[in-house]
């Protein structure tokens, strides 16, 4: 069965059906909010948050983009975590610089890892992390959506219920912004990973 099938046999009350569209998207589901939120504990209540109120909404796709519809409602998740907690995320972004699926910018798939390089490698997540911490949170999930999960502009605009152009705006500003903290933390960053000269 396709997702097509089973979102049409979710909407008409297929449980199992709707566990297997669950399945399907929670990995990304979890990762998309523990990069916005950074922290573990925050990401997974965000992820079942978002997950109960797409079995409640379900009947309310009209299709599109289902990837898209449900990122909106993982979006409106994460702002609430992000209000109920009021506080800045302090986990770093190892899970996306040790994840294979997306390696360090320069990183060989196929070259052995050193125990120095995965150190390096949290240290520079870690500097990150600490980076999008300033970020507003629109700017924030905008980056996080486009850079990290490869996002399409319109993808991101029904997502976040916004339009294009806002999206690149706030995309222009959050790489700026991290840009800008980065070079300010040159000598935190492991060699390798250190901007050159007007490198954007």
């Amino acid at each position: 069965m396709d997702e097509t099938t089973f979102i049409h046999a979710a909407q008409h009350g297929d449980v199992a059906a709707f566990n297997q569209i669950v399945r399907a998207h929670q990995a990304q589901v979890y990762r998309t909010a523990y990069r916005v939120l950074g922290d573990p504990a925050s990401a997974e209540d965000a992820t079942q948050d978002a997950f109960v109120s797409a079995y409640k909404h379900i009947r309310a796709y009209r299709g599109g983009s289902f990837k898209a519809w449900l990122l909106r409602i993982v979006t409106n998740a994460c702002y609430d975590q992000l209000r109920v907690k009021q506080r800045r995320p302090t986990a770093s972004l190892d899970a996306m610089l040790v994840d294979p699926d997306n390696p360090a910018p320069g990183a060989d798939r196929a070259a052995p890892e050193t125990p120095h390089d995965f150190a390096e490698r949290q240290e520079l997540g870690a500097t990150i992390q600490r980076g999008l911490t300033l970020l507003p949170a629109d700017q924030r999930m905008t980056l996080v959506f486009v850079d990290i999960e490869g996002m399409s502009y319109d993808q991101v605009a029904d997502a976040m219920k916004t339009n294009v152009g806002t999206v690149k705006s706030r995309l222009s500003r959050a790489r700026a912004a991290l840009r800008d903290f980065l070079q300010k933390q040159e000598e935190l960053l492991p060699a390798p990973y250190r901007l050159k000269s007007g490198q954007v």
